[in-house]
């Protein structure tokens, strides 16, 4: 079966030979046609161009460059295993996600872009981590035409994590994302987190606080617990230590991702961490690390924007875990 997006900015969602091909042609506009075919273990993408200034040769899905192209159009033909595709399993779905770029010249007209494309398969009743893929704890939440994930990584943040204990002192990598569909550009942020030994919270669960007072990450300031720098605006890395909580047993994180208008941070639409020897930074401008200043106290907005967020399905809670804290000295 041949999978075609259309012209407009859609959310393109179709079975091909038995995968769902979900291919998030993000605020693509009407000037490009993309098509997308997801094999058993290939993917093929045509992308027609109708302007005449578009080098198509620029073109990138992932790390692999087209298999051929020619005036208004790139064609590419690759394996799964190939281009630096993510391969991410939640449930009985194996995603494999990747880019496709433009890299635009210095001298060109036409701005780069980039825009996601994911197949997602059923995954096989006999596959399993052996296989070289392992079975990372990885949540996909889908709300209204956004889609978050959040993972545990491995330590430079390229793949899942291989393994769910961690000693006490060491660091956990922790990857938040959303895939804006057809959205406008948008910020991914951190509002809280806490850990709990449940994987639902309750009343009367047990809790650590990790980051609270909208978007304040307690654990920076008395740990190396720190955001690191920003890949891309739809994607948060923390590099959280371990802490003190629960040892040996299971462990969750509950987090509220929020996507958000990059330039609508004020102190309740923020990502801070506090820097030994600094103080409280803001991750995304240090020039405006006063929105950082309520972190020691209660974080307010005088506007009246997040209620409106959470109407416009901006607002995910989230879960991963569960992973085990131990103690290496006793």
């Amino acid at each position: 079966m041949h999978c075609v997006s259309s012209k407009h900015a859609v959310m393109m969602v179709s079975f091909c030979q038995g995968a769902l091909l979900l291919s998030l042609a993000a605020a693509m506009a009407v000037y490009a046609d993309m098509k997308v075919h997801c094999g058993p273990d290939f993917v093929t993408l045509m992308w027609t161009e109708s302007r005449p200034q578009a080098d198509t040769s620029l073109l990138r899905l992932g790390s692999c460059f087209p298999t051929s192209f020619s005036t208004g159009e790139a064609y590419f033909y690759v394996d799964l295993t190939d281009c630096n595709f993510k391969i991410l399993v939640t449930g009985d779905v194996l995603l494999y996600s990747n880019d496709l770029t433009y890299a635009a010249s210095d001298d060109s007209y036409n701005l780069a872009f980039t825009h996601p494309v994911v197949c997602a398969y059923e995954r096989p009743k006999d596959w399993y981590s052996s296989q070289q893929i392992y079975d990372p704890v990885f949540k996909t939440y889908g709300l209204g035409d956004l889609q978050f994930t959040i993972s545990l990584m491995n330590d430079d943040f390229s793949g899942p994590a291989e393994f769910t204990s961690y000693p006490l002192g060491s660091i956990i990598p922790i990857m938040a994302s959303v895939v804006q569909k057809t959205h406008q550009p948008l910020l991914l942020l951190l509002e809280e987190c806490v850990a709990a030994t449940t994987p639902e919270l309750h009343p009367e669960s047990t809790m650590y606080p990790i980051i609270s007072n909208k978007g304040c990450l307690l654990e920076s300031v008395s740990s190396q617990s720190k955001f690191e720098p920003r890949q891309k605006s739809s994607e948060m890395r923390l590099s959280l230590q371990t802490f003190k909580f629960a040892m040996g047993e299971e462990v969750y994180i509950h987090c509220k991702l929020l996507a958000w208008d990059p330039n609508g941070l004020d102190s309740t639409k923020k990502a801070c961490h506090f820097v030994k020897g600094h103080g409280w930074e803001l991750l995304d401008d240090l020039a405006q690390s006063n929105l950082c200043d309520c972190c020691e106290s209660k974080c307010k907005s005088r506007r009246q924007r997040s209620v409106a967020s959470e109407k416009h399905g901006m607002v995910q809670k989230a879960v991963i875990g569960p992973f085990t804290i131990t103690d290496v000295n006793s």
